[in-house]
């Protein structure tokens, strides 16, 4: 049995959490499908720490994706790899304080070497130096981006694919992040100020200039919010999936079913879309795999067929 077959079977089955995998993957086969549907990917979570990184990387290289919305540390953990250092397995129940001593972070049962994040402050810095003084005085983000994958030597490295496609990243709370604190320690020197306004209108203008729209939205936070607010000014989404471990009794918006969205204008009222309270990294790949083997219409982009 196929990846395809089983979401397919999960499909057939229709209800609870295997249901709602099978339309989320049908959803998802139309997102990748329809040429006039540019769709935005938000990333919350330790997604590229978590093992996501190639199929995000791919999504872009097959021309999928229009444009990615993510926390600062997904970018971070990117440029970790990058760089040649590894998140690797470790122990829910590691004695944190030892590692600690040993120069080792901890993001679940996922180990980083802290000496990683002392090369990245090192690009950074050199990144920055090579940007004229007048240009970091209202720098956008993306620019700062582009500056940084243009030093990178990895190939696979989801800022280099990105620049390379011409797909725009966006991270609004970028400054929440390490590299967030290294930008800070560089102006306390040196003239830099990050100019998100500009980021922000690129992002509102590939919404109103969406033919249709679709969202893929893993996890929640800040990147869901500004992929939907994206979309707002053109009455909605059209297809939206959503991945979460958050629940909705609290009223968070990373635990709001879309449902919700479509109060605020930031979904449409005949809009396909579907909720899934799930693990991120178990559940997309399985849709994504079964999505690109669906191909109702042929896959967009330079690529096809699974992966």
């Amino acid at each position: 049995m196929t990846v395809s077959q089983l979401v397919q079977q999960m499909d057939a089955c229709g209800t609870l959490g295997a249901g709602r995998v099978g339309l989320a993957s049908k959803i998802l086969s139309e997102m990748f499908s329809d040429e006039e549907c540019t769709v935005f990917l938000s990333l919350a979570g330790p997604l590229i720490a978590g093992g996501l990184r190639k199929i995000i990387v791919d999504l872009v290289d097959r021309g999928l994706i229009g444009a990615i919305v993510t926390t600062g540390a997904n970018v971070v953990h990117d440029i970790i790899e990058a760089l040649g250092y590894r998140h690797f397995i470790g122990s829910l129940f590691a004695d944190d304080m030892q590692l600690y001593k040993r120069g080792i972070g901890r993001i679940g049962d996922v180990y980083v070497r802290l000496k990683a994040f002392e090369a990245v402050e090192k690009l950074v810095t050199q990144a920055l130096d090579e940007i004229s003084e007048d240009m970091r005085r209202q720098l956008s983000l993306q620019s700062f981006l582009n500056q940084v994958a243009s030093k990178l030597k990895d190939p696979s490295a989801m800022l280099v694919r990105c620049k390379a496609r011409n797909v725009p990243i966006f991270s609004p709370g970028f400054l929440d992040s390490m590299v967030g604190l290294n930008l800070w320690t560089y102006s306390q020197t040196r003239a830099l100020s990050i100019d998100l306004l500009q980021d922000l209108r690129r992002l509102m203008q590939l919404g109103l200039e969406a033919k249709r729209s679709g969202a893929i939205i893993l996890g929640g936070g800040l990147p869901k919010h500004h992929v939907l607010m994206a979309n707002i000014l053109r009455d909605g989404v059209d297809l939206a999936i959503q991945i979460t471990m958050d629940r909705p009794e609290a009223g968070s918006l990373s635990g709001a079913y879309l449902e919700e969205a479509m109060s605020w204008g930031k979904i449409r009222r005949k809009g396909k879309y579907v909720s899934i309270i799930g693990d991120v990294t178990v559940n997309f790949p399985l849709i994504v795999a079964s999505a690109l083997q669906r191909e109702p219409k042929g896959v967009k982009g330079a690529y096809r067929g699974g992966s």
